[in-house]
């Protein structure tokens, strides 16, 4: 073959095999430009996968946040403002009231984790079914399905070791076979969306004095 051919064919294998080489990993040298377009594609990847858990972890906008005469509130009546001043007392006093739960509920529902709430009324239901064993059985059967199982429609968040035991529980189920998981579940509100439920729009109307129409200020 002549030498020209020769380098012809050469010089072509030379560019494939360039534009078909897999980019060293990036040693503060340099990078090729397949290098580049690769680490490109992953920084994409890696943003738009920030940006979906952004979305999930967001915080909730004013205007999602339901007002306090919301039909989401349900048919309570709405309390003062000085006994949902109390709500600020303690959690469970929130709890306790029934328009106070109902608020809590549907803040929770702006965040995305009303099962929290569920899971936990679900329990409160299930233990006033003690008398009946009959009920125990079929209430912890739908709780199980429903919150406990991986992937289950409402889903809480249990570390596995809680998950287990309580699993295992519910095998035989008993007055206090949720009792674990309850309590783990009702620390998470406590902790987490207890206080940013206190710091809400939702819960600044509740707590404000409304002035009369046609009120004089100052």
């Amino acid at each position: 073959m002549p030498r020209g051919d020769t380098d012809s064919v050469y010089e072509e294998q030379r560019q494939i095999f360039q534009t078909t080489q897999v980019s060293p990993p990036d040693m503060g040298i340099g990078e090729t430009d397949g290098g580049t377009k690769n680490k490109q594609k992953s920084t994409n990847l890696a943003k738009g996968m920030k940006s979906r858990l952004g979305f999930l972890r967001r915080k909730p906008d004013p205007s999602d946040i339901p007002a306090a005469s919301s039909p989401a509130l349900g048919k309570h009546s709405r309390p003062s403002c000085e006994d949902a001043m109390k709500w600020s007392e303690s959690f469970e006093k929130l709890l306790a009231h029934k328009y106070g739960l109902a608020a809590f509920r549907a803040f929770l529902k702006t965040e995305f984790s009303e099962e929290n709430i569920d899971f936990w009324l679900a329990c409160e239901d299930f233990k006033r079914s003690a008398r009946s064993t009959s009920k125990l059985v079929s209430k912890s059967k739908k709780i199980s399905e429903e919150f406990i199982a991986i992937q289950s429609p409402k889903e809480v968040n249990l570390d596995s070791s809680t998950r287990e035991v309580t699993m295992a529980n519910l095998q035989k189920p008993t007055v206090t076979s949720l009792d674990l998981a309850q309590k783990r579940i009702y620390g998470l509100m406590e902790r987490d969306s207890y206080p940013r439920f206190l710091r809400s729009d939702l819960y600044h109307d509740l707590t404000t004095v409304k002035k009369p129409m046609g009120a004089i200020t100052d």
